[in-house]
């Protein structure tokens, strides 16, 4: 059986700017928890660089999970998914 649909950098290429974006907003409040302790104040600028840098590697991860899953369902079997 083939695959069918979307490949994991399609499927990753548009949930980027999503995954950027979570990642930034978890950041930004990350350093406001540890500014409890004495940590410093990130400035949203430097939060959205961050989370871009981050929000990479995470949403790639995401998009290979959705891609298995997509696979699952179609009943494609016996093989990794590393594309």
């Amino acid at each position: 059986m083939t695959r069918k649909g979307w490949s994991t950098g399609r499927i990753a290429l548009a949930l980027y700017p999503f995954g950027a974006g979570a990642a930034a907003v978890n950041v930004f409040f990350a350093a406001l928890i540890l500014s409890w302790i004495g940590g410093p104040i990130l400035s949203t600028t430097l939060s959205i660089v961050l989370g871009c840098i981050i929000g990479a590697p995470a949403t790639w991860y995401f998009a290979r999970h959705i891609r298995h899953l997509m696979d699952v369902s179609d009943g494609v079997t016996g093989y990794e998914s590393h594309d």
